[in-house]
């Protein structure tokens, strides 16, 4: 967690201009951090994990995402859309801090959209396979943010 702190605060910034190396504000568990995100993420793989010790659960990888019910379920979606068209951009440019502001809009629309919706607690199971669908893409594409940035999520916090 200390190394994707370090290395999500640095890369955070843009490359060209200056700024305060503040490990107070680099560890921290709220806001554009490296915690928050790796936070994000083991929230996911939980309740994934919660999903898959139901009886009768299917594969995530194998659901299919449905059309969004709720303005948080339609932003979540549309920050997935812009996956590739950031990580071009992002790679072209050289520029890590458009992925770290990337997986920061993803964190925080997952997180808008995980308290207002009662996942686990769904009854229609057309609904919640959709949602689950949606949170293992959305785990999928963080992780593999972090891997190109140089770290990775732990299984727990």
């Amino acid at each position: 967690m200390a190394l994707a702190a370090l290395k999500y605060g640095d890369l955070s910034n843009q490359a060209s201009k200056d700024y305060v190396f503040d490990i107070e504000r680099f560890t921290s568990f709220e806001g554009d951090t490296g915690p928050y995100i790796l936070y994000t993420i083991v929230r996911i793989r939980s309740i994934l994990s919660r999903y898959l010790q139901q009886a009768g659960a299917a594969d995530p990888a194998a659901l299919p995402v449905a059309a969004p019910r709720s303005d948080a379920e339609k932003a979540l979606m549309l920050d997935i859309a812009g996956f590739s068209e950031m990580m071009e951009n992002a790679c072209r440019e050289l520029a890590p801090h458009r992925v770290c502001g990337y997986i920061y809009q993803l964190s925080n629309d997952f997180n808008s959209f995980y308290h207002e919706t009662r996942i686990l607690a769904e009854e229609d199971e057309q609904k919640k396979e959709g949602w689950i669908a949606l949170l293992k893409l959305t785990e999928q594409i963080l992780c593999t943010c972090i891997s190109v940035l140089g770290f990775s999520a732990p299984e727990r916090m």
